[in-house]
């Protein structure tokens, strides 16, 4: 099983873009989704962005893995 963590795009430099996952920046590789721009939300994992959501779905997926993480920091 794997897990991509939305996050928006800061900049970008060609293959490269800065993006900030919910407070951290990284830099990941937009090569699988060459189209995307800065100010949009990506799916990332392991790296590479590989594919670009909504807002609203972005939004919806960081509120649900901010209560899982709050759940396993509960003990719950």
């Amino acid at each position: 099983m794997c897990l991509a963590i939305p996050a928006k795009i800061v900049t970008i430099d060609g293959s490269m873009a800065k993006v900030d996952m919910m407070g951290n920046e990284r830099v990941v590789s937009i090569d699988l989704v060459p189209e995307a721009l800065i100010g949009e939300y990506v799916l990332v994992h392991a790296g590479f962005a590989i594919g670009i959501i909504d807002d609203e779905s972005a939004k919806e997926t960081e509120e649900l893995l901010l209560e899982v993480a709050n759940a396993y920091e509960e003990g719950e």
